[in-house]
């Protein structure tokens, strides 16, 4: 590692710290209902929604009705982007004919497993996608279907996130909110003001934003290139900020378009954080005592500063099979080292690796490098993150929701251990509250463990259809420790609704697409219930006062115990999957074999 490299990551962090406490004053207000300097602006637009959509905004719902209309909103998501992706041959907007029988060669068919695949995908705020975008999708699914929809599904993550502060912030209720209002509010005054300036950004930095149909080009060598054009700039900031991650073309943020400056590559990774790290300092405000926000953030803080530096030490270590050859892997001022394959000489090792770190620590699954050509060691790091339930700053809203959860477990833990009272920021943790923390803790590793199994021993034909080990059957997995790390990235990345890829792996199979939809729905939906659940029970308990027995949770101690739950749980549940992928794989290469 550099002096110059670790003091890139530290200014990154030092912006995030800066923006943190503005941005989450400005989120508790939003949510309270207050009045913020763009009520003058959108709040007539906020009023006409809720007077045509018959939203009453002062009525207060249970966590069942609450829960009631976030499926509601989700079914017609996913009936909306699965009809659009299937009927985009008939609609505008589609210069290159997809889905009709002009499109061109290398199109690829929207079949009704991907098209079911991708709706899941972008309900779940997941964006995996088993597609070249730029191939496969007519500018108006991407806007009216896809974009439309990170908008959505990152606002009902954070409406979650908000529910549960509410519920550790209220005592003696039976009402967390009212979802409708929440999104609404969350889509005026958070999402779209930041993702209009951004993109402005984004189209002076380079990006573009047309309808234009693809430009051919004929490079100095005399080949024939077709350059792609499209709405780009205003999708990118809506899938950085709102944590999605699905790229405009299948390079992502690696594509000069859609990344074409470091000042653009710094911005989005900032946006990644933005709103997860400042809801941690929202829940402090809201339960009148910041120090519990800031001791959240600081063990998301430690958790991302081990993961970033892990994974730069690897990478820029290298790969001693290529240093063996004669290949200088040393840095030096005309020349970076390390494991540079699969990096953008643009961004160079610190800022993939940086990127690669602040994607996954979030659930956006964007990237400026390909994770597959990482070392095992700098692999494993991303793949970690996203095992860890996304908690590190994680999604919008869902890294808030899911490290609470894992207080939950933490102060439980901790009271067992020490004698202490399991209760947090003056709530009583029982019974109901631990199930449903475990509960949702469970149901992913669930399926991350078990679709991986699967799909690394079954038998398929060509195309993705399962059939028993015969003459005539071609396994389509990938092989080894490194093809079994690509699979089990894949659930995980599903599960955490990431959506980032080893991209070694073809998942654009019938069983792919169909085992991948259910892992992102269970990643979603099992933790989000049972979020919703805690913060029912938890609104309508007294608030208890601090005594000599309640074990203090704004402290060094225990952020401490809170880091400690999130390694220890996700180490116990993975070590035997890692250890037959990265770690095995990491100890080939010291050995010199091929693999």
């Amino acid at each position: 590692m550099t002096f110059v490299g670790i003091l890139q990551i530290l200014v990154f962090f030092g912006i995030i710290v800066g923006l943190t406490k503005p941005v989450g004053t400005y989120m508790y207000r939003v949510f309270e209902g207050e009045r913020t300097f763009m009520h003058r602006v959108l709040g007539p637009l906020e009023r006409l929604i809720y007077r045509i959509s018959g939203i009453h905004p002062d009525e207060e719902q249970s966590w069942l009705r609450y829960s009631g209309s976030l499926i509601s909103i989700s079914i017609f998501s996913f009936l909306f982007v699965y009809l659009i992706q299937r009927l985009q041959g008939y609609l505008p907007l589609n210069p290159l004919h997809f889905s009709t029988p002009h499109a061109p060669s290398f199109a690829t068919a929207m079949t009704p497993d991907l098209a079911f695949n991708t709706a899941i995908s972008f309900l779940t705020n997941t964006n995996w996608q088993s597609y070249s975008p730029d191939t496969t999708m007519s500018y108006l699914t991407q806007m009216t279907a896809l974009a439309v929809q990170n908008f959505v599904s990152a606002a009902v993550g954070i409406a979650v996130a908000v529910a549960l502060i509410r519920g550790f912030a209220r005592h003696t209720v039976k009402t967390i909110g009212n979802f409708w209002a929440d999104v609404t509010r969350c889509i005026l005054y958070i999402l779209l003001p930041i993702c209009v300036l951004s993109t402005l950004f984004f189209v002076w930095q380079g990006s573009i934003q047309n309808f234009n149909g693809p430009v051919t080009a004929h490079t100095l060598e005399g080949a024939r290139q077709v350059i792609e054009q499209g709405p780009l700039a205003s999708q990118l900031s809506i899938k950085m900020l709102g944590t999605n991650g699905g790229g405009f073309f299948n390079a992502n943020s690696a594509h000069p378009y859609e990344n074409p400056t470091p000042l653009s590559n710094v911005l989005q990774m900032v946006l990644i954080f933005l709103l997860g790290a400042s809801l941690t300092y929202m829940f402090g405000k809201a339960v009148k005592n910041t120090k519990q926000g800031w001791a959240v953030f600081t063990a998301m803080s430690v958790l991302f500063f081990v993961g970033v530096f892990v994974c730069y030490w690897a990478e820029q270590r290298g790969n001693p099979i290529i240093e063996h050859m004669g290949v200088a892997s040393s840095y030096t001022g005309t020349q970076p080292g390390g494991n540079m394959e699969g990096k953008e000489v643009r961004f160079g090792i610190v800022q993939s690796t940086l990127f690669a770190t602040v994607t996954t620590d979030a659930s956006c699954g964007a990237v400026n490098s390909m994770h597959d050509s990482y070392t095992p060691l700098g692999g494993l790091v991303p793949l970690f993150n996203m095992q860890t339930d996304e908690v590190i700053f994680g999604g919008v809203g869902a890294g808030l929701y899911g490290m609470l959860l894992y207080a939950i477990i933490a102060v439980f833990i901790g009271g067992l251990m020490v004698g202490r009272t399991p209760e947090y920021v003056g709530k009583k943790i029982e019974q109901k509250e631990v199930k449903m923390a475990i509960i949702a803790i469970l149901a992913t590793s669930l399926c991350i463990l078990l679709f991986t199994a699967l799909s690394s021993v079954s038998q398929f034909k060509s195309g993705g259809y399962w059939n028993p080990p015969g003459p005539t059957t071609a396994n389509t997995n990938n092989n080894g420790p490194h093809g079994f790390s690509e699979i089990l990235y894949a659930y995980s990345s599903g599960a955490a609704n990431n959506g980032s890829a080893f991209a070694g792996l073809n998942a654009n199979t019938p069983w792919y697409n169909l085992t991948l939809a259910i892992d992102m729905f269970v990643g979603r939906f099992l933790f989000i219930i049972p979020a919703l659940a805690i913060a029912g029970s938890l609104a309508k308990k007294k608030m208890v006062p601090v005594t000599s027995g309640t074990l203090p949770t704004d402290g060094t101690l225990f952020v401490i115990l809170l880091i400690g739950t999130v390694v220890l749980i996700g180490a116990l549940t993975y070590f035997p999957a890692l250890s037959l992928g990265p770690i095995v794989e990491h100890f080939q290469m010291l050995s010199g074999k091929v693999f």
